[in-house]
């Protein structure tokens, strides 16, 4: 256990696994708190937080209750919560918070998805329209899984010499909300968890985008994805279709 300056004060965090894998005490109340709200008020569906566990997550409320926590304990502010209500291994309600930054972001299947700050209206989301020679995509590195780095790697230098220019501010979950919302314009990882993509990818569906797994199917949720607006998704597919040992793209 060390003692990190987090945003708003000292605090408490172990490392769960790898180094870089962090949790706080922070990590713990929050999911705790969302817990007792979602139990109480959350129809009786089982959740399943990355903190506390759960028996599943394909009928669940999945929740992240602070993404980018080596951001948190470093005091850089792009922190998100993120819950989502799956069915059948479908997500089809989610939210996005960021709380240091003041924005929320919802979306429910079928209906859309949401932009909102405080006084302020929400604002229905759109997908970028720019070409993809100019677009700047979001990404994640595996550090977790040291394995998958040859893999990333190929894509990653392919996608740099695509697209405009690429980030990575180190909260997926804020990443797929910020697609979603046309300030990036896509996303790519491997080994992300559902806490992490279930509610942003929900906001990308609903705001006009394309989410698959890396072979372009549906498997998203088990944390490897692409996402984007339908131009740069296909980039990014064709990206990984180019990839020794990957599936031919169109």
């Amino acid at each position: 256990m060390i003692r990190a300056a987090g945003l708003g004060g000292t605090t408490a965090v172990r490392v769960k696994g790898v180094p870089g894998d962090y949790v706080t005490e922070v990590d713990l109340a929050a999911e705790h708190a969302i817990m007792a709200l979602l139990e109480a008020e959350g129809g009786g569906v089982p959740v399943h937080g990355e903190e506390l566990g759960g028996e599943g997550v394909d009928d669940a409320w999945v929740v992240d209750p602070l993404d980018g926590t080596t951001n948190f304990a470093h005091g850089f502010p792009a922190v998100g919560v993120s819950v989502a209500l799956v069915r059948s291994g479908v997500p089809v309600a989610g939210a996005v918070c960021a709380p240091f930054l003041g924005d929320t972001w919802v979306a429910g299947r079928g209906e859309g998805a949401w932009r909102t700050r405080e006084r302020r209206e929400p604002t229905r989301l759109h997908v970028s329209d720019r070409e993809a020679s100019h677009a700047v995509v979001g990404t994640g590195f595996p550090f977790r899984r040291k394995e998958l780095l040859p893999r990333y790697l190929r894509a990653f230098e392919r996608a740099l010499s695509r697209f405009e220019d690429l980030r990575r501010p180190g909260a997926a979950a804020l990443d797929l909300a910020w697609v979603a919302s046309g300030v990036f314009d896509g996303f790519f990882e491997l080994a992300l968890s559902p806490w992490d993509v279930a509610a942003g990818g929900l906001l990308i569906q609903e705001a006009g985008g394309v989410v698959t797994d890396w072979e372009g199917g549906r498997g998203w949720l088990s944390g490897d994805i692409m996402a984007g607006s339908p131009a740069v998704h296909s980039e990014l597919q064709r990206i990984a279709g180019s990839m020794p040992g990957s599936p031919a793209m169109p």
